[in-house]
């Protein structure tokens, strides 16, 4: 995810909790998304829609995070 703010994505990580708690969140969702795609978790078809929006509104807010950083660097 975002191989151009990789960087800056490692420093984020390291110094910006809400960053941090936000990008582990994401990482996770995606893990579930995947497990349930892959019928290792049960789900519906309706769980895992809701969690891959949930997961590109994560991804959303990452985005813009990266770009008011890098923007100010």
């Amino acid at each position: 995810m975002f191989p151009e703010y990789r960087d800056l994505i490692t420093r984020l990580k390291a110094s910006d909790p809400h960053f941090l708690r936000l990008f582990d969140k994401h990482n996770d969702l995606d893990q579930k998304i995947k497990n349930m795609e892959s019928f290792a978790e049960p789900s519906t078809p309706m769980q895992i829609e809701t969690m891959k929006k949930q997961k590109l509104a994560l991804k959303d807010e990452l985005y813009q995070i990266l770009r008011k950083t890098d923007g100010a660097a």
